[in-house]
């Protein structure tokens, strides 16, 4: 017995934020100080760091519900199958449905049951739940259909990463050029062919000191409202915690998936940062004593579609698989793995073979 990923879909929203459109903000630092250093060279260090050149952002009307609807269309379409005959529909978020020109999350009810109501599923044996688990929770979500899928409590499942970071950034925070919106869906099936499917999966959480990396807090401009938080990032902590941590994390994903990692063809990586991503595939590579890594390895949107948490991977995948980068072609047999970190803190893998 096998899980595979039947279908795809994402959703990229239309605005298009670039680097040149932050040189007008005014930046201060987590002591509540102006940031001296100007702009233009905040922003040319910023995308020397984390690769990022643009960013997209969900248009006014538009929640992080619809671009999961949107997405979970598309998969469902790529699938070719009946709405009806879903399982479960898994969401993984963070903030909920956050409506333009405000900072407040909502999430009842939850974003899964919207996205049923909005797909017109009536089946009350489709189940509808959210997951939160960090920038990690689409895959989170993929682990758990997995794990119905193989226990036999269900054949077909929805999972969807989606998410609106543009409306809960601190304009005065470096950090907010970060992140961005969208959306990636995927359909699991079962299969009776055990030579594809997800292989193994390994998930770590770190709880103590690490908790906290990532969190909710007050604006860093001086005059800011208290009662206003954003979201905010410890980010020399977050990038040392995930350079030890996600190799070791992947490694033991390969391991227990029984394959030689010279077999695996892609790494699909959370796309938070573009040095921290070849950090973790430097780290691992050093981990089986091998030197020369596959130029061509590891796909990346990030530069043209920063960091949208839950929908980086999915949509990354999507993409690729739909022949949006030719110059990272999947074929039939093909392994690869899915890798990510965030919020939590909270590391997950999967080794999965098309």
């Amino acid at each position: 017995m096998a899980t595979i990923i039947s279908g795809t879909g994402s959703i990229i929203p239309h605005i298009i934020k670039s680097n040149k459109d932050f040189v007008a903000n005014t930046f201060y630092d987590e002591l509540n100080e102006r940031i001296k250093t100007p702009n233009e060279e905040i922003v040319e260090k910023f995308k020397g760091i984390t690769g990022i050149m643009e960013r997209r952002y969900a248009d006014v009307h538009v929640n992080t519900s619809d671009l999961a609807t949107a997405a979970a269309k598309l998969a469902i379409e790529d699938a070719g199958i009946d709405p009806e005959t879903i399982d479960q529909i898994i969401v993984a978020h963070n903030f909920g449905d956050v409506q333009s020109g405000t900072i407040q999350s909502d999430a009842i009810p939850a974003i899964a049951s919207r996205v049923k109501h909005n797909l017109g599923i009536v089946n009350p044996s489709c189940v509808a739940y959210d997951l939160l688990f960090g920038c990690p929770g689409w895959i989170q979500g993929v682990i758990q259909a997995d794990s119905f899928i193989k226990s036999g409590m269900a054949k077909k499942c929805l999972v969807i990463g989606a998410e609106t970071l543009s409306r809960v950034v601190d304009p005065h925070d470096r950090d907010s050029m970060i992140f961005s919106d969208g959306a990636g869906a995927c359909i699991l099936e079962h299969s009776e062919d055990p030579n594809q499917g997800i292989l193994s999966f390994s998930v770590q959480s770190h709880c103590n000191d690490e908790a906290y990396f990532l969190y909710l807090g007050k604006s860093y401009h001086p005059e800011a409202d208290d009662a206003t938080r954003y979201i905010k990032m410890k980010g020399r902590k977050v990038y040392e915690y995930a350079i030890k941590n996600v190799p070791i994390a992947m490694k033991a994903c390969i391991e227990k998936a029984g394959v030689d990692i010279k077999e695996v063809k892609k790494f699909f990586l959370h796309q938070a940062n573009e040095k921290m991503d070849e950090g973790f595939i430097k780290a691992l590579y050093k981990l089986y004593d091998i030197k020369d890594i596959p130029a061509d390895i590891m796909p990346m949107s990030i530069h043209e579609l920063g960091n949208s948490s839950v929908a980086t991977i999915p949509t990354l995948y999507d993409l690729v698989h739909k022949g949006k980068y030719p110059e990272h072609e999947l074929e039939k047999g093909d392994v690869v793995i899915f890798a990510s970190v965030g919020a939590g803190m909270n590391i997950n893998a999967i080794c999965y073979r098309l």
